[in-house]
């Protein structure tokens, strides 16, 4: 299969919000995360977890994507290689994980902090506030930008010859999602 990283590409549609409104990590950039990732992330949250009191809900799905590999000191050519291992893409603002239960978003920050310290992707922890104090900023940024000259403009009315320099994906984005 081949990289295909419009799988990474762009803001996630669906997961993008806390279901039960409390806690959770939230992707930056989009990335691959492979199962090593995914049992790190297992061990560290499960080694901190009191069951009585919290809960954590996986939001990524098991890996699915193959990711090929040629053998070391094999020659060029002879088509592709085998597959060597299995990786979930996943999009800027996906949650990945959601903890929630009768705790304080200060108890559960350190622990969330440590997971996102060792993805592969930017993450941050967020509670429900957090994620609606970010959007509210964003918004907020939109309206009250009053310079004529931004990048939207320059890539739609194609100034200084951009279109030379910009991919598909930036007329699509606008560079917001790399």
């Amino acid at each position: 299969m081949v990289k295909d990283l419009a799988t990474i590409r762009g803001p996630e549609l669906v997961h993008n919000k806390l279901l039960y409104n409390q806690y959770g990590i939230i992707t930056l950039c989009g990335g691959f995360l492979r199962p090593g990732h995914i049992d790190m992330i297992r061990l560290t949250i499960n080694k901190k977890l009191e069951t009585q009191t919290m809960f954590a809900v996986w939001r990524i799905d098991p890996p699915w994507k193959p990711i090929t590999k040629k053998g070391q000191g094999k020659r060029m050519g002879k088509g592709k290689g085998s597959i060597d291992h299995y990786v979930t893409p996943v999009k800027a603002g996906r949650i990945i994980v959601e903890m929630g239960g009768h705790i304080d978003f200060e108890e559960v920050k350190p622990l969330l902090q440590e997971v996102c310290y060792k993805l592969p992707v930017d993450a941050i922890p967020i509670s429900q506030e957090v994620l609606d104090n970010l959007r509210k900023q964003e918004e907020e940024m939109v309206q009250k930008n009053i310079n004529p000259f931004s990048i939207e403009r320059v890539i739609d009315y194609q100034m200084q010859g951009s279109q030379q320099w910009i991919s598909k994906y930036d007329k699509k984005y606008y560079t917001k999602y790399i």
